[in-house]
């Protein structure tokens, strides 16, 4: 009898139920929330994120940005800047050109053929309209051409500083104007980072533009730390450099060129309202695109991490109580317990007692 009693209190089901029913249970409150958790992995990494990295276009902003000021260098010359700028975009996939493309549709510009595009990552883009080269892009691309930027740095900076994103436009060897850009904060951004910054999380935005326009981003979100005119396919570095330095790193972005990153990171977080690349890419995805969610993952991860270390404790506590009971070494004072049909009891009653226990975390507010 105290053989068979000993068996069937020491089996292992408290033990293998602690950890897989405190996992579904929050990753089905996690979808019940908007927070979809592809993998356990990431579900039980995410408490221990000390650092929160974000994209900004798409992910910190509404990623739909709209042409805001049209400054040409000659006068009267703005629908020309706006036509080349157009027609040259016209070419491109980035979300700037549908701003451009939109403002050119609205002011009826008529678009003219171009040969010769070339998109230059992290610079802006070129082509030849009627033989004469057209180059839309940043400083960087005026320096490579060897143009100077002096007469318009003053306009620039004011548009930077105002968080607007400044294209210049060249014609031949010539700048000819500025075409500026403005994406909008997601209204729940300002509210997601200051709840990351109670909870003592670093928040850091990596962006490719100049770092004026994404310090004048950076302040109105409350972002801690800009990390600015990354090339996309230098994110992972920064993510990678940030790991280095002893820091649990979550990656926030909804963008192809956000993949290596979302990889990279000890837990990839994507919008759901993003590219398919970067949400195949990610362990979490937020549905709708809601940044606010992220403080609220972090939470849930707590959560399920305190009911599998509870259910741990509660299973191996039961074996050690359990097993001397039912091998008579308390017989004088719990005799009955020798009975294997109380011992099954008392072993249904620990699997019962871990599932009800990873219930609780259904019940409790994200």
């Amino acid at each position: 009898l105290n053989t068979v009693a000993v068996l069937i209190i020491a089996c292992p089901c408290a033990m293998g139920l602690a950890t897989p029913t405190a996992i579904m249970v929050g990753t089905g409150k996690g979808a019940e929330h908007g927070i979809l958790i592809k993998d356990a992995k990431s579900l039980e990494t995410a408490h221990k994120i000390n650092t929160v990295v974000f994209d900004k276009t798409g992910t910190l902003t509404t990623g739909k940005p709209e042409v805001t000021d049209i400054i040409a260098l000659e006068k009267g010359a703005e629908p020309q800047v706006l036509e080349l700028a157009a027609s040259l975009e016209k070419g491109s996939e980035h979300s700037l050109a549908d701003a451009i493309l939109k403002k050119s549709e609205s002011e009826q510009s008529s678009l003219k053929s171009v040969t010769s595009f070339q998109a230059i990552p992290g610079h802006g883009v070129e082509g030849t309209i009627d033989g004469v080269k057209i180059l839309l892009g940043n400083r960087k691309l005026m320096e490579k051409e060897k143009m100077s930027t002096t007469d318009i740095e003053e306009s620039l900076n004011v548009l930077e500083l105002a968080g607007k994103t400044a294209m210049i436009v060249a014609k031949g060897t010539k700048i000819i104007g500025i075409i500026a850009v403005a994406d909008t904060i997601k209204p729940s951004a300002k509210a997601a980072i200051t709840a990351l910054n109670k909870k003592g999380i670093a928040t850091v935005m990596i962006t490719g533009d100049n770092r004026k326009t994404a310090e004048a981003i950076a302040k109105q979100a409350g972002i801690q730390e800009v990390v600015a005119e990354v090339l996309p396919q230098h994110k992972e570095e920064e993510v990678r450099k940030l790991q280095q330095q002893g820091k649990v790193v979550a990656m926030v972005g909804d963008g192809i060129n956000d993949a290596p990153a979302l990889v990279q990171a000890d837990v990839g977080i994507a919008m759901g309202t993003g590219t398919d690349v970067a949400i195949e890419s990610a362990g979490i995805t937020l549905l709708g695109g809601d940044v606010s969610k992220i403080a609220q993952a972090i939470k849930l991860s707590k959560m399920t991490m305190r009911g599998i270390k509870q259910n741990l404790f509660w299973a191996f506590i039961f074996n050690v109580v359990g097993i001397p009971l039912a091998a008579g070494l308390f017989y004088p004072v719990f005799g009955w317990l020798l009975n294997p049909a109380f011992a099954g009891l008392a072993m249904a009653f620990s699997s019962v007692s871990v599932v009800s226990n990873s219930l609780r975390i259904k019940a409790q507010k994200l």
